[in-house]
């Protein structure tokens, strides 16, 4: 499932360096994720570096987006081969 900033955001900018699928850029006053883009660092990392690294602790899952993990790290492969 993506993952979502919510309006705790204090846009400090941390998390977007964080995204290795550059899935974060800062939007109207928060920053804001990009559920194409986001596969809550599966294939990268254990666990979602943008949430590991929030001061504010800003960042929920999507459920807009629900995906198993086999589904994110298809997309992942995706990201990968128009990269």
């Amino acid at each position: 499932m993506a993952l979502k900033i919510n309006d705790l955001c204090v846009d400090c900018d941390i998390c977007e360096g964080a995204c290795p699928n550059d899935a974060i850029s800062s939007g109207n006053g928060l920053y804001v994720i990009d559920p194409a883009r986001c596969t809550e660092c599966v294939g990268h990392f254990d666990d979602p570096q943008c949430v590991a690294v929030c001061p504010v602790e800003c960042i929920d899952p999507d459920e807009r987006y629900p995906e198993t993990r086999e589904q994110l790290l298809a997309k992942l492969e995706g990201l990968r081969k128009h990269a």
